[in-house]
Order: C-alpha cells, then structure tokens, then sequence
C-alpha cells in the first residue's frame, strides 16, 4: 500500500549500497519570529558540540558508523535545540540531528553548505556521508552539512506502525478490485493514521515544511553563516523555495535539483508522477528491446514488454509468488520494487532481472527492492521515512480525497500509465483519516529580492518531471530563478553523470558564477 505521499523520492544514495550488495514572508530576511521571545534568540548562540558518529539508529534506515572522506576526513555528528512550536518561543524544545565534514581549505572556506536529499522523509545523517565522495570539490570551500528534518530519522521521529503491522500494510492490495477489497484498503488508511496519532500525536502538528523552513534559518545562524548555502534535492527544493520566501535576504548560494513543481496540488503531481514513471519506464523497455537477445524480458517492442509487466502485476494481484525469507511478492510490494529502479539508470539491470525472475516465480529481488523503497531494514525493522512521509505531506497539505473520489480518478490515471495509474489514484485517499490539518494547497516559493537559485530540471526525470523546475523558477521570480536543463534518465542531474551540470552548479556554488538562464547540458 502506497504511504499517503503515494510515491516518495527515497535517498538515492543509501538505496544504491543496498542495490549493489545484491547482484509569513518579511523583508530582510528576517521572519517575524525572531523577535518573538528570549528562548528563541538563546537558540540562535547555542554552541554545537560535534562528536563522532554513532551507527544509525534503525529509524535512520540501516548501515555502520560514516566511513572517513578520501584523505582522512571525518565526519562529525552533533544535534541542535528548535523550538517544537515557533509560534510558543519558550515552549517545549526538541533535537534535531546533524552531520558534518569540515571544508578542505580552512583559509578559502565560504561556509556551510547544507543538504537536503528529499523524500519528505529521509535522513540526511545517513545519506550525505554515503554520498559524500560525489560533493568532494564542493567540500574544498564548504562544511558539508546535513541533518534529519523534524519528525526524521534521530530528530524526534513519527512513530507509526510496528514492524510485523508495517510488513502488512505494505503487503496489502493497493488497487482494490471490489467491495470488500475496497473496505480492507479504506480500513488501511484509517488503521495507519490511528497508528500515527497514538505513537506521535503530540508531534504531528509540527512536521511541516514551514517548521522545517524556520528549524533551516536557525541551523544558518547556529553555524556562523550570514547567509544560508543551500542544496536542495526532491523534496528538498520545495523546502528551499519556502525557505526563500520566508527569508529572502538570508539565501546565499543555492542550488535546487530533481524539482518539485510549486504550482500543483497533490492530484495534479500524482498524474504528473503517473505520466513520469511511465516515460521512465518506457525509456526502458526501449533500452531492453534495443540490445536484442542480451534482454532478458519477452517482446520486441517497448510496448510488448510494458503490456508483459501489466499482465505480470494482474497474475500476482490474483496469487503472490514467493520472495526472500519466507515472504510473498505482492502486487503492491512488485510496483514499489519496479519504482525504485527508475530513478537511477543505473537501476535498470536490477529492474529486468527482479521483472523475468518474478515472471518465473521468483519474487525475491523485487522484494528486496520495495523493501528499499519503504525503508525496511535487512534485519526486518523499518525506519521511520514513510511515517515521517506521511506525516510531513499530510500536515502540509490542505487535500483530504475521500475513497469514492479516489475510485472515480482510476481511469484518468490509468490512461496516463497502464502500470502505475491505479495504483497512484487510490494513494490520493492516504490524508483522508489524518488527524491534524493541512496547511495549503500549494506553498508560496515566491522570493522577490532574493540571490539567484539555480533550478535544474531532467527531461528524464519520473519523480519530479521536468516542467516542475521551470514552473519553481518562475515562481520563485524574475532575477531569482535560473533554469538549467539537463537532457538525461532518473530522478536528479547533479549526479547523473554530465559534466556540463556539475560544472555549472561548482562555479556558481564556489565562486558565484550564475549560468546562463536556460542553458542546456547532455
């Protein structure tokens, strides 16, 4: 079952070790709450004290203590104190988890330069260090910084579900086919959101991206930084563009990368995501059929391989095949495993192989990789990103679909993708039973006098099509937004491989050299 985000972008980074191991907006930039009570502006000269790394936790997801950079440098772990509730200064405090690698060249160092690797859910603890390697020009002038968000990872987590209920939920049939089917679906929804508010309700009111925006600036200042040094990926530029418009004066130097469009409400990215994973998915069965014999997958046209999937998900939503450690390939868990493989290229090999192993009765690899995707650890426990997900969109935005109208959008959705379409139309109902409000229907990115951003968009893109980055740059304004398009496959462009795109972000990141608007790189 779709987690009420319907399909979240996971951290590439940790998904890779798993994968390879098988085969109120102010002038100034100041917000109004920094003048709101003593306890806040304490917060602001709070000295962090960094230690090194512990393990993850199994809420972070799973793996050891971050392995030195090349050269020696270690990472350096440390949490800082945010007000649970911005609107009550000297209220209740909560911790937010940090990492960081310190800049290569002390005398050149700019300042931090902070990650947000998307989800909403992910933790940025354990994902920067895997990744850490890719950002290592970046780290010559720049701290590199990441965390986990409120809600996230070692940062007071959402609690939802147990281990053994969440092995259900996942399993359970995501596109229901009749009444009953159709009860059992809608009492998911209810039973996880109860779930949610039992383990996390004091929380769930303050998980949003608005907090998160203001938990960003109070990060800027802690650090040292006059102005805030941003990379934002997925997820992570929504969260940089409301950062932009509540605080346009602080943006230093940012980047945003795999783009969330600004612009559309929860129904009208899921078709977007819909027709998204469906183009990926098609560049794929191209790329199979153009290799002749050496594709393991039947058909001779990408059509004739995309109807052999469709058919594959309709035999396992009637009888499961068996997978690893005793456990039983489901529809739903078969396109979750089929989505994580497309947002990386590099996935592929690990897609026709999970695809022609499941259609001879072996479902143990796309197991494995929806395991991935909903976070679930090798040892059975879960971390927690697909209750922060929830969590996280469910606060943020104002839509409650209830099931019929769900139901009513499986045609439109289907049409957009035969794979994916149902299975992200009844995923809308996911806030129907969520506790607390929403607060919008779309953020305002909206950033007049703010430095330039650089918004770069994928044609190739599943998760967040590429008309997304030029719908943030308009909003985010004129003179904010710079668009830089990158014609390549899977969810992002920094680490796709183009050398025209990191050279474009690194001369603009370390010496403030803005691209052309409208540059194009392959």
């Amino acid at each position: 079952m779709p987690t009420p985000s319907a399909l979240r972008a996971p951290a590439l980074a940790a998904s890779v070790v798993v994968l390879l191991s098988l085969a109120g907006c102010t002038d100034g930039g100041t917000s109004k709450e920094e003048g709101e009570g003593g306890k806040k502006q304490d917060l602001a000269a709070q000295e962090l004290k960094w230690e090194e790394c512990p393990a993850p936790t199994p809420a972070q997801g799973e793996g050891t203590k971050p392995s030195p950079l090349p050269g020696g440098a270690e990472w350096k772990c440390a949490t800082m104190q945010v007000p649970r509730d911005y609107a009550k200064p000297d209220g209740d405090r909560i911790e937010l988890a940090l990492i960081r690698a310190e800049a290569a060249d002390k005398e050149k160092r700019i300042g931090s330069l902070i990650f947000n690797f998307g989800g909403p859910g992910g933790s940025g603890v354990t994902t920067l260090p895997s990744a850490g390697k890719d950002y290592a020009k970046l780290r010559s002038r720049y701290d590199l910084v990441s965390f986990d968000p409120r809600g996230v990872g070692r940062s007071a987590p959402v609690k939802c579900q147990d281990d053994q209920a969440l092995d259900a939920y996942y399993a359970e049939d995501a596109t229901p086919d009749d009444a009953a089917e159709e009860k059992a679906y809608a009492d998911g929804v209810k039973a996880y959101a109860a779930a949610c508010e039992k383990n996390s309700g004091a929380e769930l009111p303050y998980v949003g991206t608005t907090n998160a925006a203001k938990d960003l600036d109070l990060m800027r200042q802690v650090l040292g930084d006059d102005k805030l040094y941003y990379f934002g990926i997925s997820y992570g530029t929504e969260l940089g563009g409301v950062y932009a418009h509540l605080f346009p004066g602080k943006v230093g130097r940012a980047v945003f990368d795999a783009v969330v469009d600004p612009t559309q409400k929860t129904e009208q990215s899921s078709l977007g995501q819909a027709k998204g994973f469906q183009l990926a998915l098609n560049n794929f069965a191209k790329d199979c059929v153009s290799r002749g014999d050496a594709c393991k997958l039947s058909g001779s046209t990408p059509k004739e391989i995309e109807d052999g999937i469709v058919a594959l998900l309709k035999r396992l939503d009637k009888k499961p095949v068996p997978g690893a450690d005793g456990r039983q390939l489901t529809q739903s868990q078969a396109t979750n495993g089929i989505v994580q493989t497309l947002y990386s290229k590099d996935f592929w090999p690990y897609l026709e192989q999970g695809l022609d192993e499941a259609d001879g009765g072996n479902g143990s690899l796309l197991l494995v990789l929806a395991d991935s995707m909903n976070g679930r650890n090798q040892d059975g426990t879960y971390s927690n990103i697909g209750a922060a997900n929830a969590a996280i969109n469910c606060v943020d935005s104002k839509e409650r679909y209830d099931q019929a109208y769900a139901k009513s959008k499986v045609p439109e959705f289907r049409e957009a993708s035969p794979v994916f379409g149902d299975f992200l139309a009844w995923g809308l109902s996911g806030c129907s039973s969520w506790p607390v409000p929403g607060q919008w229907e779309t953020p305002d990115v909206s950033a007049p006098g703010a430095a330039p951003i650089v918004v770069i968009g994928n044609t190739g893109d599943p998760a967040t099509p590429y008309e997304g980055a030029r719908k943030m740059a308009e909003k985010l304004g004129k003179g904010v937004g710079v668009e830089l398009t990158y014609k390549g496959e899977g969810h992002g462009a920094y680490n796709g491989g183009s050398a025209c795109v990191k050279t474009n972000v690194d001369n603009y990141l370390l010496d403030g050299k803005v691209p052309a608007a409208g540059t194009v790189c392959e």
